[in-house]
């Protein structure tokens, strides 16, 4: 009974090696499979015992229960929601820790036992080895709840997941090759003091390293984001200039309205009807297709105009209901761009359905003092390509730029966005808040 009792202690550490894995998952675990964490507990209490009694009637070390580490991992790895990388080395992180973890209870085992290591630690040293674990839980939760479960969000730095596993299973590794066969050569000389001292130096190594890994890892993910942030602007930078000076047109163009009215009216006092239907069709030309009468703001009006009139020559059935005034309560740009972004993409879209079914409804409003909110809704006809909520394009490979644009602009300041589709019909919501809300 003894026997099984301290087997079971011993295995029993795989309870708080649990609760380190799954501190930093809570926002990362799969809904339909969250009764497995939460059994998780009770069921590896009751395996340890059971391996425990298993292990003590039949003579094993606990090295016979290593393989049920590999059925841990796969149950890991089935309950979080995570790439396939960023879940296996969160699980050898935490089995580099008790690598050495499990080092210094055999140096506390070899102090407590006299003579030659058993099959299994001592009752004191089980007792200390499971102290040991849940103090270095209880010293981890705050970091690993806070840094290590923001951290695991992050999508700029998939190619360091791919290499950090190599870390901790050398560590695992070196711990395996350093624990003595028996406690006859700790007891020589100096060993039992410099033994726990070894395994100390290795365990705050491998910190050290899992936080400098941490810290470069952000630092790379802040810099592609910057990157990515500069690309985003110079590109919206350039649309916006490209709009403003379609808008600059259109508005010199009305302006030249009354020249052509004075010359106009000179033809027709003079009887030149030939002259005057040249004229005409010569002015009509000139004069942009575009109406800036759906808003109060000029901007936002020249970019839902521009639309207008592009969904005009394809054949696209167009809603619009803009009420955005001449003073807005967030960037001017950063309106114009999430329009331009969402009409475009509709205008993308119903171009490959038949006329009949080409829809695209625009909504604007104010809410509030310092919310203005955006809705294009538009019928489609091909796949949506949605991969881990990053829409890919159909224009070309790779991801979508458009709604990431948008995605970037909506986040500022807090606000929000939402894309959602039925198969019919692809509907973006977008809440841009100003700087005073």
């Amino acid at each position: 009974m003894k026997d099984a009792l301290r087997s079971a202690l011993e295995l029993g550490v795989v309870v708080p090696a649990a609760v380190l894995c799954l501190l930093p998952m809570k926002e990362h675990l799969r809904e339909k499979r969250k009764w497995m964490v939460y059994g998780s507990i009770p069921f590896l209490i009751l395996w340890a015992l059971l391996a425990g009694w298993v292990c003590a009637h039949n003579g094993w070390e606990s090295n016979a229960m290593l393989p049920f580490l590999l059925l841990f991992a796969g149950a890991y790895v089935a309950v979080v929601d995570l790439p396939l990388e960023k879940s296996v080395s969160a699980f050898l992180g935490v089995c580099g820790v008790f690598a050495c973890l499990t080092n210094l209870a055999t140096a506390a085992d070899a102090v407590l036992a006299s003579g030659h290591r058993g099959t299994w630690f001592t009752l004191g040293a089980g007792l200390v080895f499971h102290a040991i674990c849940w103090l270095f839980v209880l010293l981890a939760w705050h970091p690993a709840t806070h840094g290590v479960r923001d951290f695991l969000t992050e999508r700029e730095v998939p190619v360091t997941w791919h290499v950090f596993w190599v870390l901790p299973l050398s560590f695992i590794f070196l711990n395996v090759f350093i624990q003595p066969q028996d406690y006859a050569t700790l007891y020589a000389g100096r060993m039992l003091m410099l033994y726990p001292l070894i395994v100390g130096c290795l365990l705050g190594l491998l910190l050290f390293c899992y936080f400098m890994f941490f810290h470069m890892a952000r630092e790379m993910g802040k810099n592609m984001r910057l990157q990515r942030q500069n690309e985003f602007l110079q590109m919206q930078t350039a649309q916006y200039e490209t709009l403003q000076n379609a808008i600059g047109e259109t508005r010199q163009a009305r302006h030249d309205l009354r020249h052509h009215f004075t010359a106009i009216h000179g033809l027709i006092e003079k009887e030149a009807w030939e002259e005057l239907r040249n004229y005409v069709e010569s002015a009509r030309e000139s004069i942009p297709g575009g109406e800036l009468n759906l808003c109060d703001n000029s901007a936002a009006d020249g970019v839902a105009g521009h639309y207008a009139v592009q969904f005009r020559r394809e054949g696209i059935s167009f809603d619009c209901l803009l009420d955005q005034p001449q003073k807005l309560p967030v960037a001017e740009m950063d309106v114009c761009v999430v329009l331009a972004n969402l009409l475009e993409n509709a205008l993308e879209a119903s171009r490959k359905l038949p006329r009949t079914l080409r829809h695209v409804a625009l909504r604007g409003e104010i809410h509030g003092k310092s919310l203005v909110l955006i809705q294009v809704e538009n019928t489609y006809g091909e796949q949506v390509k949605e991969e881990k909520g990053v829409f890919r394009s159909t224009k070309r490979p790779g991801n979508g730029i458009g709604l990431q644009s948008v995605r970037r602009i909506a986040e500022k300041n807090g606000g929000y966005y939402d894309f959602a589709y039925d198969g019919r019909v692809f509907r973006a919501s977008v809440m841009l808040r100003g700087e005073e809300g």
